[in-house]
Order: C-alpha cells, then sequence, then structure tokens
C-alpha cells in the first residue's frame, strides 16, 4: 500500500520561510516523479513544483525563484523549500507520487500553508 504523509506546514508571515517534507513508502520511489501541488477553496488543484527520477526540476511560474523542490532517494523524501512567502500561498499543499509503472498517481493527505501577519 503507498503511503505519502507531508509534514512541515503551518503560519507563516509575508516574507517567511517554510519547508515541506513528504515520505513515501509501498513503492519503489527513485524511478518515480514527485511533486507538490496546492489547492485552494472552489479551485482546481494546481502543480507547485515537479522533480523526476532524473532530478529534471518544473516549477510554476509564481514559485519560480521563490520555491525549491528536492528529493532524498535514499530516504524516500521529498521536500519543497518555500522562501519569500506571499499570502496567495496560503493553501493547501499536496505531495504527489507518479508512477511510470503503472500510470497512477498518488496523493498525501494535504498540509495547510497560511501566510498572513
Amino acid at each position: 500500500q503507498v503511503q505519502l504523509v507531508e509534514s512541515g506546514g503551518g503560519l507563516v508571515q509575508p516574507g517567511g520561510s517554510l519547508r515541506l517534507s513528504c515520505a513515501a513508502s509501498g513503492i519503489i520511489f527513485s524511478s518515480n516523479d514527485m511533486g507538490w501541488y496546492r489547492q485552494a477553496p472552489g479551485k482546481q488543484r494546481e502543480l507547485v513544483a515537479v522533480i523526476g527520477g532524473g532530478y529534471a526540476t518544473i516549477y510554476a511560474d509564481s514559485v519560480k525563484g521563490r520555491f525549491t523542490i528536492s528529493r532524498d532517494n535514499s530516504k524516500n523524501t521529498v521536500s519543497l523549500q518555500m522562501n519569500s512567502l506571499k499570502p496567495e500561498d496560503t493553501t493547501v499543499y499536496y505531495c504527489s507520487l507518479f508512477s511510470h509503472l503503472t500510470g497512477f498517481r498518488y496523493w498525501g493527505q494535504g498540509t495547510q500553508v497560511t501566510v498572513s501577519s
């Protein structure tokens, strides 16, 4: 059974930083794409950042230069370092694993990030 467990969300002031982490279990980790998505109430879930098995990365334009995604295949973890946070970054963030073997996308339970003074 595949499990993705996120941690690291919380409340931070504008301009501050947070680091989200996601631990994966139940699946071979290293060859799969890992990503972070976010979804505000009433809106579609959107891509924040993705990192492939070969460590290639893709970022949403809204977070380029502020967020950094990384992965540690030895620990089956993916992280999202978020700097210069803005109030508009406030929402629930979801960890995602895309299995190239099955074509299935797995999701974590989500973690709330709130940027407010």
